[in-house]
This record gives C-alpha cells, sequence and structure tokens, in this order.
C-alpha cells in the first residue's frame, strides 16, 4: 500500500497519484500537495502549504516547515557513514542514529538538490537546483554549487 495506515494528512492535503508514492509514519501538514514518486518515511514532517515536486525522497529525521517549496528529484540524507553491515552483518535501526535535519518557512529547495544530514535550512532560504548541501543555510541566503555557496541575501533581489 503506497500511503500507509499510519500517515497523518491534514486537511486538504493534495496527493495527485497515489498509487505512486510510498509514504509511511509521517506527517503532513494541511492544504500541502505531493506529487508523483516521492517517498516520505516514518517521522518526517511536512509542514502546511508545502509543495513536494514529484521523485523528491525524504527520509526518517527531517522536518519541513510550513511553505517549503522542494523541487524535483531533491534528495535528503539523515545518515553522515552510511554502510550497508556492521561486524559482517547487514546493519539494522540498532545500529546507526539519525541525524535530523531541518527546512524553516518559507524556504526553496531546486531540482536536484541534495541535503546531507544535520544542516538547517533558514526561513526564506533558496538553495539552487543542484546544490549540495553540507552546512546550515542562514535565513534569507541563496546557495547554489557543490558543496553549496552563499551567492546573495534574498532581500538582494
Amino acid at each position: 500500500m503506497p500511503i500507509a495506515e499510519s500517515v497523518i494528512l491534514g486537511e486538504g492535503v493534495r496527493i495527485f497519484h497515489p498509487s505512486l508514492v510510498n509514504l509511511y509514519g509521517c506527517r503532513i501538514g494541511a492544504e500541502s500537495r505531493i506529487g508523483a514518486f516521492v517517498e516520505v518515511q516514518k517521522n518526517a514532517v511536512i509542514g502546511v502549504r508545502c509543495k513536494i515536486s514529484s521523485h523528491s525522497f525524504i527520509c526518517e529525521g527531517v522536518t519541513i516547515e510550513d511553505e517549503v517549496f522542494v523541487g524535483h528529484g531533491v534528495m535528503f540524507v539523515n545518515d553522515k557513514y552510511p554502510k550497508a553491515t556492521t561486524g559482517g552483518r547487514l546493519q539494522t535501526d540498532a545500529d546507526w542514529n539519525v541525524i535530523p535535519t531541518l527546512v524553516r518557512s518559507g524556504a526553496s529547495i531546486g531540482s536536484g538538490a541534495v541535503i546531507l544530514a544535520g544542516v538547517t535550512i533558514g526561513a526564506g532560504a533558496l538553495v539552487g537546483a543542484g546544490a549540495v548541501v553540507t552546512r546550515d543555510v542562514p535565513d534569507a541566503a541563496v546557495v547554489a554549487g557543490s558543496p553549496a555557496r552563499l551567492m546573495a541575501r534574498s532581500e538582494d533581489k
């Protein structure tokens, strides 16, 4: 089942292709929109009036506040040192800790961006398409590149 019973959907959430998403154990705020081929994992939170574009991956530990835009194919990461095994056996949930990531209200993340574990993207910030965000982004900042670097302040535009 693409949308698990454990998902909490706020009033007016629109999921354009319910059979083409994978949502489980997450919370999605009122009036948010979810595109096709989006996965939102357990314990992820999406605020109200957000737009999550197609092919995006929002993993456990990610909190997205209100009125955030997430472009197509955005990937979040929740582990700084991922590996398949520990001591010669496949890892389980007990072998790692989720590192929380926060996207503050009104931020926009361009298509194809990768957001590494443990960062905060500030309120009203703009992350350019294809950027790799490795450290915190200040409020109202415009960042781009790999690794993402400060290009401007959004109030300068």
